[in-house]
């Protein structure tokens, strides 16, 4: 165990996990931890304000209504949860590793789920008023984020949570993980804003340049994304705040010297 780190025991005497000292270090994480949260949370309640206010609310009948979900399920799946799903291993750092697994496992499949009911709602609406599918940059890039999504989940659950890979192969790959999925993370927020500024092209052209009230939340909201991407990229990289191994996850050394 290191230093200053005690163990946590539940009412019932089983181990919780661990608990580590409040350094200044640490208390910067929690205060960017509640900048995160309070970005994510805004971008959220601006992309539903803008679609219910200028765009005309919600349904599922094939109408603009219908596509409507399509930004606010991107932004709550692909952004907020994904990048909550990617900050599991820095918040929950005292935590047992396997009930950290299983949050980040939830988190991106309901990421996954988000983004499956946006695309349906988008070809659904196209589909039902003769526009053609698949023909921007903004709708090839998307698709592509969330099909690499979707593989990233798949590879790392049957790596990681399910025990068939060996440590080695687990080690092997874990680079890879991380590195593509902060790849595609950032692909999503540009996907994010590429939607944002196709959708005010498409419906305010002719006031945009005029500072229009809605192109003007649709910016902020832009801004917003990217300074929600900027934050999580930031803490996923900082090997500082990496979470360290409890030391019952150690790996025994069975080897006689």
């Amino acid at each position: 165990m290191e230093p200053g780190h005690k163990p946590l025991v539940d009412d019932d005497g089983i181990g919780a996990g661990y608990s580590y000292p409040r350094t200044p270090r640490m208390n910067v994480l929690l205060v960017l931890l509640g900048v995160i949260e309070a970005l994510g949370v805004a971008a959220i309640a601006m992309v539903c304000y803008w679609t219910a206010h200028y765009r005309g609310g919600f349904a599922w009948d094939g109408t603009g209504q219908e596509f409507n979900w399509h930004p606010v399920f991107m932004v709550v799946g692909m952004v907020f949860l994904y990048g909550n799903a990617i900050l599991t291993y820095r918040v929950f750092r005292d935590q047992v590793k396997l009930g950290v697994k299983i949050l980040h496992t939830v988190l991106q499949i309901a990421a996954l789920i988000f983004s499956i009911v946006a695309l349906v709602a988008t070809f659904d609406f196209h589909n039902a008023n003769g526009i053609a599918n698949m023909y921007s940059l903004h709708s090839w890039i998307g698709l592509i984020v969330v099909i690499l999504f979707a593989l990233q989940w798949v590879l790392g659950m049957s790596t990681y949570l399910l025990p068939f890979a060996s440590r080695w192969i687990r080690t092997l790959f874990m680079p890879y993980h991380r590195f593509f999925g902060l790849v595609i993370f950032a692909m999503s927020i540009a996907t994010c804003l590429m939607g944002l500024t196709e959708k005010l092209l498409f419906t305010i052209a002719d006031t945009y340049s005029s500072f229009a009230p809605e192109g003007i939340l649709v910016n902020c909201l832009g801004l917003t994304l990217v300074l929600f991407g900027g934050f999580v990229g930031y803490i996923a990289t900082r090997e500082d705040w990496k979470r360290q191994p409890l030391p019952e996850e150690q790996p025994i050394n069975m080897s006689i010297e």
